[in-house]
Protein backbone atom coordinates (compact mmCIF):
# COMPACT_ATOMS: atom_id res chain seq x y z
CA UNK A 1 0.00 0.00 0.00
CA UNK A 2 1.33 3.42 -1.37
CA UNK A 3 2.07 6.01 1.88
CA UNK A 4 3.11 9.65 1.69
CA UNK A 5 4.66 11.39 4.63
CA UNK A 6 6.99 13.57 2.49
CA UNK A 7 8.64 14.24 -0.69
CA UNK A 8 11.87 13.55 0.75
CA UNK A 9 10.65 10.67 1.98
CA UNK A 10 9.10 9.66 -1.26
CA UNK A 11 12.19 10.22 -2.89
CA UNK A 12 13.88 8.10 -0.93
CA UNK A 13 11.19 5.26 -1.61
CA UNK A 14 11.61 5.72 -5.20
CA UNK A 15 15.68 5.84 -5.37
CA UNK A 16 15.28 2.53 -2.97
CA UNK A 17 12.72 1.00 -5.58
CA UNK A 18 10.06 0.08 -3.24
CA UNK A 19 7.55 2.42 -5.11
CA UNK A 20 7.18 3.73 -8.34
CA UNK A 21 5.53 7.35 -10.20
CA UNK A 22 2.72 4.85 -11.31
CA UNK A 23 1.88 3.46 -8.30
CA UNK A 24 1.81 6.67 -6.58
CA UNK A 25 -0.35 8.56 -9.06
CA UNK A 26 -2.77 5.30 -9.43
CA UNK A 27 -3.14 5.97 -5.57
CA UNK A 28 -4.60 9.57 -5.59
CA UNK A 29 -6.63 8.31 -8.72
CA UNK A 30 -8.33 6.14 -6.45
CA UNK A 31 -8.33 8.25 -3.25
CA UNK A 32 -10.16 11.16 -5.72
CA UNK A 33 -12.45 8.75 -7.07
CA UNK A 34 -13.32 7.28 -3.43
CA UNK A 35 -13.95 11.25 -2.02
CA UNK A 36 -16.18 12.20 -5.29
CA UNK A 37 -18.40 13.86 -2.74
CA UNK A 38 -15.84 16.23 -1.14
CA UNK A 39 -15.92 18.31 -4.73
CA UNK A 40 -12.72 19.12 -4.38
CA UNK A 41 -11.88 18.29 -8.27
CA UNK A 42 -13.60 19.98 -11.22
CA UNK A 43 -11.16 17.77 -13.70
CA UNK A 44 -9.29 14.99 -13.23
CA UNK A 45 -6.26 14.09 -15.64
CA UNK A 46 -5.89 10.50 -15.01
CA UNK A 47 -4.73 9.30 -18.54
CA UNK A 48 -2.32 12.02 -18.61
CA UNK A 49 -0.90 11.65 -15.18
CA UNK A 50 -0.36 7.99 -15.56
CA UNK A 51 1.66 8.83 -18.91
CA UNK A 52 3.81 11.51 -16.81
CA UNK A 53 4.38 8.34 -14.12
CA UNK A 54 5.51 5.83 -16.67
CA UNK A 55 8.21 8.43 -18.45
CA UNK A 56 9.36 9.53 -14.79
CA UNK A 57 9.40 5.86 -14.39
CA UNK A 58 11.52 4.77 -16.95
CA UNK A 59 13.56 8.02 -16.97
CA UNK A 60 14.86 6.91 -13.26
CA UNK A 61 15.69 3.47 -14.22
CA UNK A 62 17.60 4.29 -17.39
CA UNK A 63 19.83 6.72 -14.59
CA UNK A 64 18.70 9.95 -15.08
CA UNK A 65 18.69 12.18 -12.39
CA UNK A 66 15.91 13.05 -10.23
CA UNK A 67 14.35 16.41 -10.60
CA UNK A 68 13.47 18.50 -7.26
CA UNK A 69 9.79 17.58 -7.82
CA UNK A 70 10.08 14.08 -9.25
CA UNK A 71 7.21 12.10 -9.39
CA UNK A 72 5.52 15.05 -6.68
CA UNK A 73 1.43 14.51 -7.24
CA UNK A 74 0.14 18.04 -7.38
CA UNK A 75 -3.30 19.60 -8.09
CA UNK A 76 -3.75 23.46 -9.01
CA UNK A 77 -6.77 25.98 -7.93
CA UNK A 78 -8.94 26.76 -11.06
CA UNK A 79 -7.46 30.31 -11.36
CA UNK A 80 -4.17 28.59 -12.11
CA UNK A 81 -3.09 27.91 -16.30
CA UNK A 82 -2.15 24.90 -17.46
CA UNK A 83 -1.76 24.94 -20.77
CA UNK A 84 -4.30 22.81 -23.17
CA UNK A 85 -6.26 22.24 -20.05
CA UNK A 86 -9.60 23.63 -18.75
CA UNK A 87 -9.28 27.12 -16.39
CA UNK A 88 -12.58 28.40 -15.55
CA UNK A 89 -11.97 30.60 -11.92
CA UNK A 90 -14.97 28.29 -10.89
CA UNK A 91 -17.14 31.08 -12.95
CA UNK A 92 -20.21 30.07 -15.55
CA UNK A 93 -18.47 32.75 -17.77
CA UNK A 94 -15.31 31.34 -18.02
CA UNK A 95 -17.04 27.77 -18.14
CA UNK A 96 -15.15 25.42 -21.04
CA UNK A 97 -12.69 27.72 -21.62
CA UNK A 98 -8.92 25.83 -22.23
CA UNK A 99 -5.80 27.94 -21.64
CA UNK A 100 -3.48 28.43 -24.41
CA UNK A 101 -0.50 29.12 -22.22
CA UNK A 102 0.91 27.69 -18.81
CA UNK A 103 1.52 29.85 -15.36
CA UNK A 104 4.99 30.31 -15.09
CA UNK A 105 4.68 28.61 -11.66
CA UNK A 106 3.57 25.48 -13.60
CA UNK A 107 6.31 25.45 -15.91
CA UNK A 108 8.66 25.50 -13.33
CA UNK A 109 7.47 22.65 -11.36
CA UNK A 110 7.00 20.26 -14.34
CA UNK A 111 10.52 21.63 -15.41
CA UNK A 112 11.32 20.07 -11.92
CA UNK A 113 9.55 16.66 -12.51
CA UNK A 114 5.64 17.55 -11.16
CA UNK A 115 2.98 15.60 -11.90
CA UNK A 116 -0.49 17.45 -12.24
CA UNK A 117 -3.39 15.43 -11.18
CA UNK A 118 -5.64 17.87 -11.96
CA UNK A 119 -7.75 21.15 -10.94
CA UNK A 120 -9.31 21.85 -8.19
CA UNK A 121 -12.60 23.69 -6.95
CA UNK A 122 -12.20 27.07 -5.63
CA UNK A 123 -14.75 30.36 -4.83
CA UNK A 124 -15.64 32.38 -8.13
CA UNK A 125 -12.97 34.38 -9.38
CA UNK A 126 -11.24 33.18 -5.65
CA UNK A 127 -13.88 35.68 -4.30
CA UNK A 128 -15.04 33.86 -1.25
CA UNK A 129 -13.82 32.63 2.39
CA UNK A 130 -16.22 29.30 2.06
CA UNK A 131 -15.45 27.70 -1.17
CA UNK A 132 -19.58 27.99 -1.50
CA UNK A 133 -19.53 30.47 -4.20
CA UNK A 134 -18.37 28.24 -6.64
CA UNK A 135 -20.53 27.59 -9.95
CA UNK A 136 -19.39 23.34 -9.39
CA UNK A 137 -20.69 23.43 -6.43
CA UNK A 138 -19.40 23.84 -2.68
CA UNK A 139 -16.38 21.52 -1.23
CA UNK A 140 -16.81 19.67 1.84
CA UNK A 141 -14.33 19.75 4.66
CA UNK A 142 -13.09 16.46 5.29
CA UNK A 143 -12.72 16.72 8.57
CA UNK A 144 -16.16 16.95 9.39
CA UNK A 145 -18.91 17.25 6.11
CA UNK A 146 -21.17 19.53 7.38
CA UNK A 147 -18.69 22.05 7.84
CA UNK A 148 -16.81 24.73 4.97
CA UNK A 149 -13.53 24.13 4.48
CA UNK A 150 -12.57 27.73 3.94
CA UNK A 151 -12.24 29.37 0.72
CA UNK A 152 -11.25 30.85 -1.69
CA UNK A 153 -8.83 27.92 -2.43
CA UNK A 154 -10.97 25.20 -0.58
CA UNK A 155 -10.24 22.43 -3.01
CA UNK A 156 -6.59 22.90 -3.01
CA UNK A 157 -6.84 22.57 1.41
CA UNK A 158 -9.26 19.57 0.77
CA UNK A 159 -7.11 18.05 -1.39
CA UNK A 160 -4.26 17.83 0.56
CA UNK A 161 -6.08 17.11 3.70
CA UNK A 162 -7.82 13.78 2.45
CA UNK A 163 -4.82 13.07 0.93
CA UNK A 164 -5.64 13.11 -2.67
CA UNK A 165 -2.34 14.36 -3.84
CA UNK A 166 0.39 15.30 -1.68
CA UNK A 167 0.94 18.85 -2.17
CA UNK A 168 -1.17 21.69 -4.05
CA UNK A 169 -1.38 25.43 -5.15
CA UNK A 170 -3.76 28.11 -4.12
CA UNK A 171 -3.95 31.82 -4.54
CA UNK A 172 -4.23 34.02 -1.96
CA UNK A 173 -5.14 37.57 -1.97
CA UNK A 174 -6.44 38.04 1.18
CA UNK A 175 -6.13 34.50 3.30
CA UNK A 176 -7.07 32.48 0.84
CA UNK A 177 -4.17 30.30 1.18
CA UNK A 178 -4.00 30.65 4.94
CA UNK A 179 -7.50 30.40 6.08
CA UNK A 180 -8.52 26.92 4.52
CA UNK A 181 -5.26 25.85 5.59
CA UNK A 182 -6.10 26.72 9.13
CA UNK A 183 -9.75 25.27 8.91
CA UNK A 184 -8.50 22.36 7.44
CA UNK A 185 -5.29 21.44 9.63
CA UNK A 186 -2.58 21.42 7.20
CA UNK A 187 0.41 24.24 5.92
CA UNK A 188 -1.28 26.78 3.80
CA UNK A 189 2.21 29.60 3.14
CA UNK A 190 1.51 32.92 1.04
CA UNK A 191 5.15 34.27 -0.12
CA UNK A 192 5.75 38.10 -0.42
CA UNK A 193 4.02 39.94 -2.56
CA UNK A 194 6.72 39.58 -6.21
CA UNK A 195 8.13 36.57 -5.28
CA UNK A 196 6.32 34.43 -6.98
CA UNK A 197 5.32 35.22 -10.95
CA UNK A 198 1.90 35.83 -11.25
CA UNK A 199 2.21 35.18 -15.13
CA UNK A 200 -0.88 32.99 -15.83
CA UNK A 201 -2.49 33.68 -12.38
CA UNK A 202 -6.29 34.84 -13.31
CA UNK A 203 -6.04 38.11 -11.38
CA UNK A 204 -8.92 39.16 -8.33
CA UNK A 205 -6.70 42.02 -6.90
CA UNK A 206 -3.80 42.62 -8.79
CA UNK A 207 -1.61 44.26 -6.51
CA UNK A 208 -2.45 41.35 -3.94
CA UNK A 209 -2.76 38.03 -5.60
CA UNK A 210 -0.07 35.78 -4.60
CA UNK A 211 0.37 32.21 -5.57
CA UNK A 212 0.73 30.21 -2.24
CA UNK A 213 1.54 26.36 -1.54
CA UNK A 214 -0.66 23.59 0.88
CA UNK A 215 1.29 20.54 2.36
CA UNK A 216 1.66 18.72 5.11
CA UNK A 217 5.32 20.04 6.26
CA UNK A 218 7.22 22.73 6.33
CA UNK A 219 9.95 20.65 4.37
CA UNK A 220 7.57 20.00 1.54
CA UNK A 221 5.81 24.01 1.34
CA UNK A 222 9.76 25.39 1.07
CA UNK A 223 10.88 22.81 -1.96
CA UNK A 224 7.95 24.14 -4.27
CA UNK A 225 8.42 27.71 -3.00
CA UNK A 226 11.89 27.00 -3.54
CA UNK A 227 11.04 26.14 -7.24
CA UNK A 228 8.38 28.73 -8.28
CA UNK A 229 10.13 31.76 -7.06
CA UNK A 230 12.23 33.97 -9.22
CA UNK A 231 12.23 36.80 -11.79
CA UNK A 232 10.19 36.19 -14.80
CA UNK A 233 10.56 38.30 -17.87
CA UNK A 234 6.36 37.96 -18.29
CA UNK A 235 5.82 39.60 -14.79
CA UNK A 236 7.01 43.10 -14.00
CA UNK A 237 5.95 43.18 -10.66
CA UNK A 238 8.26 40.15 -9.81
CA UNK A 239 10.96 40.50 -7.65
CA UNK A 240 14.40 39.94 -9.01
CA UNK A 241 16.25 38.89 -5.68
CA UNK A 242 18.02 35.50 -5.57
CA UNK A 243 16.42 32.60 -4.49
CA UNK A 244 17.61 31.01 -1.44
CA UNK A 245 18.16 27.11 -1.29
CA UNK A 246 14.81 27.50 1.23
CA UNK A 247 14.17 23.70 1.66
CA UNK A 248 18.05 22.96 2.70
CA UNK A 249 18.67 25.64 5.01
CA UNK A 250 15.67 24.88 7.09
CA UNK A 251 17.32 23.89 10.43
CA UNK A 252 18.56 26.37 13.18
CA UNK A 253 18.22 27.07 16.87
CA UNK A 254 18.37 30.29 16.98
CA UNK A 255 16.38 32.29 19.90
CA UNK A 256 14.17 34.82 17.63
CA UNK A 257 12.21 38.34 18.72
CA UNK A 258 8.51 37.19 18.56
CA UNK A 259 6.22 39.99 18.73
CA UNK A 260 2.09 39.22 19.02
CA UNK A 261 -0.54 41.92 18.51
CA UNK A 262 -2.18 42.49 21.93
CA UNK A 263 -5.47 43.87 19.87
CA UNK A 264 -5.81 40.64 17.81
CA UNK A 265 -5.57 38.04 20.50
CA UNK A 266 -8.30 40.57 22.53
CA UNK A 267 -10.24 41.13 19.82
CA UNK A 268 -13.97 40.23 20.58
CA UNK A 269 -14.22 38.55 17.55
CA UNK A 270 -11.77 36.01 18.33
CA UNK A 271 -12.85 32.76 19.76
CA UNK A 272 -11.93 32.49 23.31
CA UNK A 273 -9.69 28.98 22.93
CA UNK A 274 -7.92 30.19 20.07
CA UNK A 275 -7.51 33.15 21.76
CA UNK A 276 -5.83 31.05 25.10
CA UNK A 277 -4.33 28.60 22.82
CA UNK A 278 -1.67 31.22 21.30
CA UNK A 279 -1.41 33.02 24.42
CA UNK A 280 -0.05 29.63 25.40
CA UNK A 281 2.36 28.89 22.92
CA UNK A 282 3.97 32.66 23.29
CA UNK A 283 4.60 31.90 27.04
CA UNK A 284 6.02 28.22 25.97
CA UNK A 285 8.06 30.01 23.68
CA UNK A 286 8.92 32.27 26.03
CA UNK A 287 10.55 29.57 28.55
CA UNK A 288 12.47 28.09 25.46
CA UNK A 289 14.35 31.48 25.23
CA UNK A 290 12.76 33.41 22.80
CA UNK A 291 12.09 37.34 23.10
CA UNK A 292 8.14 37.25 23.21
CA UNK A 293 6.34 40.82 23.97
CA UNK A 294 2.83 42.36 23.23
CA UNK A 295 2.62 45.29 20.60
CA UNK A 296 0.12 47.45 20.14
CA UNK A 297 -1.32 47.87 17.07
CA UNK A 298 -4.25 50.49 16.99
CA UNK A 299 -5.50 49.83 13.33
CA UNK A 300 -6.43 46.13 13.47
CA UNK A 301 -10.44 47.55 13.09
CA UNK A 302 -9.60 49.77 10.10
CA UNK A 303 -7.56 46.58 8.20
CA UNK A 304 -10.47 44.69 6.93
CA UNK A 305 -12.63 47.89 5.42
CA UNK A 306 -9.40 48.99 3.42
CA UNK A 307 -8.82 45.60 2.59
CA UNK A 308 -12.28 45.07 0.16
CA UNK A 309 -12.22 49.10 -0.83
CA UNK A 310 -9.26 48.31 -2.62
CA UNK A 311 -9.62 44.55 -3.52
CA UNK A 312 -13.35 45.09 -5.01
CA UNK A 313 -12.07 48.77 -6.82
CA UNK A 314 -9.54 46.46 -8.35
CA UNK A 315 -11.86 43.44 -8.98
CA UNK A 316 -14.15 45.89 -10.97
CA UNK A 317 -11.16 46.71 -13.33
CA UNK A 318 -10.17 43.21 -13.57
CA UNK A 319 -13.18 41.59 -14.20
CA UNK A 320 -14.61 44.09 -16.99
CA UNK A 321 -12.20 42.22 -19.84
CA UNK A 322 -14.99 38.89 -19.48
CA UNK A 323 -17.70 40.20 -21.76
CA UNK A 324 -18.75 36.90 -23.57
CA UNK A 325 -17.56 38.18 -26.55
CA UNK A 326 -13.81 36.40 -27.38
CA UNK A 327 -14.97 33.51 -25.12
CA UNK A 328 -16.53 32.08 -22.66
CA UNK A 329 -20.29 32.31 -21.89
CA UNK A 330 -22.32 34.13 -24.12
CA UNK A 331 -25.93 35.34 -23.57
CA UNK A 332 -28.27 33.52 -26.41
CA UNK A 333 -30.83 36.37 -26.46
CA UNK A 334 -32.21 37.76 -29.33
CA UNK A 335 -31.86 41.17 -30.97
CA UNK A 336 -29.79 42.79 -28.56
CA UNK A 337 -27.09 45.13 -28.96
CA UNK A 338 -23.57 45.33 -28.02
CA UNK A 339 -24.31 46.56 -24.54
CA UNK A 340 -27.51 44.61 -23.83
CA UNK A 341 -25.09 41.29 -25.00
CA UNK A 342 -22.48 42.74 -22.27
CA UNK A 343 -24.87 43.04 -19.46
CA UNK A 344 -26.73 39.94 -20.66
CA UNK A 345 -24.03 37.83 -20.44
CA UNK A 346 -22.51 39.39 -17.46
CA UNK A 347 -25.66 39.19 -15.64
CA UNK A 348 -26.16 35.13 -16.13
CA UNK A 349 -22.56 34.34 -16.31
CA UNK A 350 -21.17 36.12 -12.72
CA UNK A 351 -22.21 34.33 -9.33
CA UNK A 352 -24.03 36.45 -6.51
CA UNK A 353 -20.48 37.27 -4.94
CA UNK A 354 -18.77 38.09 -7.74
CA UNK A 355 -21.67 40.98 -8.85
CA UNK A 356 -21.80 42.09 -5.06
CA UNK A 357 -17.55 42.91 -5.52
CA UNK A 358 -17.85 44.34 -8.99
CA UNK A 359 -20.36 46.67 -7.97
CA UNK A 360 -18.60 47.71 -4.89
CA UNK A 361 -15.91 48.77 -6.56
CA UNK A 362 -17.45 50.34 -9.26
CA UNK A 363 -18.86 52.49 -6.57
CA UNK A 364 -15.80 53.42 -4.60
CA UNK A 365 -13.92 54.29 -8.28
CA UNK A 366 -16.95 56.61 -8.90
CA UNK A 367 -16.29 60.40 -9.44
CA UNK A 368 -18.15 61.20 -6.44
CA UNK A 369 -16.84 58.70 -3.98
CA UNK A 370 -13.43 57.94 -5.17
CA UNK A 371 -11.59 60.47 -2.70
CA UNK A 372 -13.78 59.56 0.17
CA UNK A 373 -13.69 55.53 -0.25
CA UNK A 374 -10.07 54.55 -2.39
CA UNK A 375 -8.12 57.34 -1.74
CA UNK A 376 -8.51 56.70 2.11
CA UNK A 377 -7.92 52.94 1.81
CA UNK A 378 -5.04 53.23 0.28
CA UNK A 379 -3.51 55.69 3.21
CA UNK A 380 -4.99 53.18 5.46
CA UNK A 381 -2.39 50.70 3.67
CA UNK A 382 0.42 53.25 3.52
CA UNK A 383 0.15 53.36 7.37
CA UNK A 384 0.16 49.77 8.09
CA UNK A 385 2.80 48.95 5.99
CA UNK A 386 4.54 51.88 7.90
CA UNK A 387 3.53 50.08 11.52
CA UNK A 388 4.35 47.05 10.17
CA UNK A 389 7.97 47.66 9.56
CA UNK A 390 8.03 49.58 12.50
CA UNK A 391 7.53 46.20 14.57
CA UNK A 392 10.21 44.55 12.26
CA UNK A 393 12.78 47.19 13.24
CA UNK A 394 12.42 44.88 16.76
CA UNK A 395 11.22 41.83 16.07
CA UNK A 396 11.75 39.26 13.93
CA UNK A 397 8.48 37.34 13.59
CA UNK A 398 4.53 38.06 14.12
CA UNK A 399 2.19 36.02 15.49
CA UNK A 400 -1.73 35.79 14.89
CA UNK A 401 -4.65 33.69 14.81
CA UNK A 402 -5.27 32.17 11.44
CA UNK A 403 -8.96 32.93 11.62
CA UNK A 404 -11.57 34.05 14.21
CA UNK A 405 -13.05 30.51 14.13
CA UNK A 406 -12.49 26.92 13.43
CA UNK A 407 -15.00 26.16 10.63
CA UNK A 408 -18.70 26.76 10.68
CA UNK A 409 -21.64 24.90 9.42
CA UNK A 410 -22.31 25.31 5.37
CA UNK A 411 -24.84 27.94 4.94
CA UNK A 412 -24.26 29.35 7.98
CA UNK A 413 -23.28 32.56 6.93
CA UNK A 414 -23.90 32.73 3.47
CA UNK A 415 -26.83 35.44 3.97
CA UNK A 416 -24.66 37.77 6.19
CA UNK A 417 -21.53 39.18 4.00
CA UNK A 418 -20.39 41.54 6.69
CA UNK A 419 -19.80 38.52 9.28
CA UNK A 420 -18.50 36.52 6.13
CA UNK A 421 -15.39 39.50 5.26
CA UNK A 422 -14.98 39.51 8.34
CA UNK A 423 -13.84 36.31 9.02
CA UNK A 424 -10.76 37.52 6.74
CA UNK A 425 -9.68 39.85 9.86
CA UNK A 426 -6.18 38.52 10.66
CA UNK A 427 -5.08 37.40 7.27
CA UNK A 428 -5.36 40.33 5.00
CA UNK A 429 -2.65 42.27 6.86
CA UNK A 430 -0.28 40.39 5.48
CA UNK A 431 -1.63 41.07 1.74
CA UNK A 432 -2.30 45.07 2.44
CA UNK A 433 1.71 45.26 3.48
CA UNK A 434 3.29 42.21 0.94
CA UNK A 435 4.49 40.55 3.40
CA UNK A 436 4.80 36.76 4.02
CA UNK A 437 2.86 34.59 6.17
CA UNK A 438 2.00 31.37 6.88
CA UNK A 439 -0.67 29.32 8.80
CA UNK A 440 0.73 26.37 11.31
CA UNK A 441 -1.54 23.46 12.09
CA UNK A 442 -0.99 23.16 15.83
CA UNK A 443 -3.96 22.80 17.74
CA UNK A 444 -7.67 21.53 18.18
CA UNK A 445 -10.50 22.92 19.55
CA UNK A 446 -12.96 21.13 21.91
CA UNK A 447 -15.15 21.09 19.11
CA UNK A 448 -13.27 18.44 17.74
CA UNK A 449 -12.03 20.97 14.52
CA UNK A 450 -8.79 22.06 13.96
CA UNK A 451 -6.67 25.76 13.91
CA UNK A 452 -3.78 27.42 14.03
CA UNK A 453 -1.28 29.73 14.27
CA UNK A 454 -0.26 32.71 11.38
CA UNK A 455 3.19 33.57 11.17
CA UNK A 456 4.22 36.65 9.73
CA UNK A 457 8.07 37.84 8.63
CA UNK A 458 9.52 41.17 6.78
CA UNK A 459 8.60 40.85 3.59
CA UNK A 460 11.23 38.93 1.36
CA UNK A 461 12.72 36.95 4.16
CA UNK A 462 10.68 34.05 3.59
CA UNK A 463 13.30 31.82 4.91
CA UNK A 464 13.02 33.40 8.61
CA UNK A 465 9.07 32.49 8.10
CA UNK A 466 9.86 28.63 7.18
CA UNK A 467 12.32 27.96 9.88
CA UNK A 468 10.96 29.44 12.30
CA UNK A 469 7.92 27.62 11.27
CA UNK A 470 9.76 24.01 11.37
CA UNK A 471 11.38 24.74 14.79
CA UNK A 472 7.29 25.04 16.29
CA UNK A 473 6.20 22.77 14.10
CA UNK A 474 8.71 19.99 15.12
CA UNK A 475 9.42 21.02 18.64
Amino acid sequence: MFVFSSIGQYHEALREGTVNCVQAVEHYLQRIEATRHLNAFIDVYAEEALQKAKDLDAKRSNGATMGRLHGVVIGLKDVICYEGHKVSAASKILRDFTSIYSATAVIRLLEEGAIIIGNLNCDEFAMGSTNENSSYGKVLNARDESRIPGGSSGGSAVAVQAGLCMVSLGSDTGGSVRQPADLCGIVGMKPSYGRISRYGLIAYASSFDQIGVFGTNIPDVAILFEVMAGADEYDSTVSHQPVEAYASLLQTDKKYRIAYLAEALDHPSLDPEIASAIKNLAEKLKEQGHEVEPVAFKLIDHIVPAYYVLTTAEASSNLSRFDGIKYGYRSKAEGLDLNELYKESRSAGFGREVKRRIMLGTFVLSAGYYDAYFTQAQKVRKLLVDQTQQIFNNFDVILLPTTPSTAFRIGEKMEDPIAMYLADIYTVMANLAGIPAISLPLFTHSNGMPFGLQVMTKRFDELSLLRFSEQVMTQ
